[in-house]
């Protein structure tokens, strides 16, 4: 018997363990697949915006392969901590895939980013999404008029949509409920998404972006004269010739410049050539808004700052420019790309391939590519790994890793323990009048999967 621990239990690591136990070169392979939240499902539970629920309903084919009798699923274990190193766990397993995704996102690097009302988009996601190491906080929102979010891609899309958005259309969602009364107690009544570039470079998919322009009672705004500046915009045949994402972008917001707003009571500008200078702040030491360049194309495809600037006023500011990985004690990193080096998946070590660890997914990558991005990743480093099963299985391990871990004072959620927690999410939701809602603390958490 081959067996493996998957550190990670997001789409990237649940794809490789499946790959693991499907594949038919290497007969009895058993795959614990690790995490350190008490939850499985990492981004998809954790990242993707709770009114999404198609794609929430990814969880359905990650749960189904975690209930796969050749795999075991442990929570509550952190991996590289005090308990457990990277390489104490390589001595209870014959490999390790480590798919730790990308958990630190990226600085403006402007002044006044440490003003109260600056945040990290993914805070807000985090806050959003119940995540039991989110603030509880409700981040001023019965106070905040204006906000501003500064990112052209999906995670800025997700939460302008959820600053524009009313109760009633969350109440329905699993969103836990300090934050959904948060959002029901907002002052928000005009979101500005802000991008250096023009309409044609923005990272959103179509479908995200449309959304903003059907959510009741908003307007969905785009200045035509700022739109103009894209060489693309106003040239036909250019536009032709783009991607197709980024075709079907630049159609919806022509469309969104030439209808105008309408009056609605809550208004979502999207604003482009526009490059953050400075966070500005008021005498209470918390932010009263942002000062931006205006940009022009350089004719490169990148932009080059005009010298005119203006202000746009805000009582809370998310940036949403990216992610980086973080390093994991015991295993090398390349700070510049925010990823653990590797060949195929292979971790190299000093120039040589480590057999018996192995990456997929953002670690292995960096933060790019969708959710089905991950499939490909891990099937390769699954056929890395495969590749080396011969040298691995070699070696004797000591036990059932799971005695090891318990015997180390880890206290390990299994699948019956997660169970348990589905169904007093369940009960929450129904004492509350919705449905699923979810436990947003690790307290919480621990004692739902009967670990209290």
């Amino acid at each position: 018997m081959l067996r493996i621990a998957v550190v990670g239990s997001g789409p990237s690591g649940v794809y490789a363990a499946q790959t693991l136990v499907q594949q038919r070169e290497v007969p009895g392979v058993r795959v614990d697949v690790l995490d350190r939240l008490p939850a499985p499902y990492g981004l998809v539970r954790y990242g993707v915006a709770p009114d999404h629920e198609k794609i929430k309903s990814l969880q359905g084919s990650l749960r189904a392969v975690l209930e796969d009798e050749r795999i075991r699923f442990l929570g509550n274990v952190e991996v590289g901590g005090e308990l457990l190193s990277t390489e104490r766990l390589l001595e209870l397993y014959h490999a390790v895939v480590y798919c730790v995704g990308a958990a630190r996102d990226r600085m403006l690097g402007i002044p006044g980013e440490e003003l109260a009302g600056v945040h990290s988009a993914t805070a807000f996601v985090s806050w959003y999404s119940g995540h039991p190491d989110a603030v509880a906080e409700a981040f001023g929102l019965a106070e905040v008029d204006s906000a501003v979010v500064v990112g052209a891609g999906n995670v800025a899309v997700d939460v302008t949509r959820i600053l524009a958005r009313g109760e009633a259309e969350l109440a329905p969602t699993d969103m836990p409920q300090r934050a959904l009364g948060a959002l029901a107690e907002s002052g928000v009544r005009r979101v500005a998404m802000v991008a250096r570039r023009g309409p044609s470079q923005g990272k959103f998919t179509t479908k995200e972006l449309r959304e903003l322009g059907t959510l009741p009672g908003v307007d969905a705004v785009v200045d035509p004269a700022e739109a103009a500046l894209d060489p693309v915009y106003g040239d036909p045949a250019a536009a032709a010739a783009l991607p197709a994402v980024a075709r079907r972008n630049l159609e919806v917001l022509r469309g969104w410049a030439e209808r105008g707003p309408g009056g609605a009571g809550r208004r979502i500008d999207l604003r482009f050539y526009l490059r953050p200078v400075e966070i500005l702040g008021g005498p209470d030491g918390r932010v009263s808004g942002m000062r931006f360049e205006r940009t022009a194309p350089d004719g490169r495809g990148g932009v080059t700052g005009t010298g005119v600037y203006e202000d746009i006023a805000a009582q809370l500011v998310l940036r949403s420019v990216g992610y980086k990985g973080v390093p994991l004690a015991g295993l090398p990193f390349d700070p510049a790309t925010g990823t653990v080096p590797h060949a195929a998946g292979r971790v190299v070590r000093a120039g040589r391939a480590s057999v018996g660890e192995y990456v997929a997914g953002w670690i292995k990558r960096g933060p790019t590519g969708v959710i089905g991005t991950n499939r490909p990743c891990a099937k390769e480093t699954a056929s890395s790994l495969l590749q080396d099963a011969g040298a691995l299985a070699g070696r004797e391990l000591p036990g059932d890793p799971l005695d090891a871990l318990r015997a180390a004072g880890l206290r390990p959620v299994e699948w019956p323990g997660w169970l348990a927690v589905e169904t007093a999410e369940a009960d929450l939701g129904r004492s509350l009048g919705r449905r699923s809602v979810k436990i947003p603390d690790w307290q919480g958490l621990l004692g739902a999967a009967g670990l209290a």
